[in-house]
């Protein structure tokens, strides 16, 4: 059995721990500005959480844009999702909460009808993604002043 569980972040609660993961990752530990962190998107986006099973705390997060949302991020094709705002806490890393945070991101898009998921990874995490089947295309860019380039996976 596993010692954490990933779901669907639905209620009020789930989204706001799936918040203080992003904002413990992004904005305290890679100084991500909090005024860029959280935007429009999250609203309307899907989020996923991976929870500890022994308490309930939040481990990580990851969200999930699709339609117009995720237009800017996939080139306006249709039926392809963007993955965003992935994080996992400094303690659960390397337990595999970012690959089954991943996994789950697929599952909620291929539930929405979406063929591919794009995402902006950081060039530091080109071979997590790689090892998960995503391939990087087109050229590095700033983001948040962080290097990324582009991927995709076929679902």
């Amino acid at each position: 059995m596993s010692a954490y569980a990933v779901r669907e972040a639905l209620s009020e609660e789930d989204r706001k721990a799936a918040f203080a993961v992003r904002h413990e990752v992004f904005v305290v530990e890679q100084g991500v500005p909090e005024e860029i962190e959280y935007d429009a998107h999250d609203a309307t986006a899907v989020h996923v959480l991976a929870v500890r099973t022994a308490d309930g705390a939040a481990l990580g997060t990851g969200r999930l844009l699709y339609g117009p949302d995720a237009a800017d991020r996939t080139g306006g094709e249709d039926g392809v999702g963007a993955l965003g705002r992935l994080a996992v806490t400094r303690a659960a890393r390397g337990l595999g909460v970012g690959a089954a945070l991943v996994r789950a991101v697929e599952e909620a898009a291929r539930a929405r009808g979406l063929r591919a998921v794009d995402l902006h990874a950081q060039t530091h995490a080109l071979g997590f993604y790689e090892r998960l089947g995503y391939e990087a295309y087109g050229s590095e860019f700033p983001d948040a002043g962080i290097p990324h380039r582009a991927m995709r996976r076929a679902l």
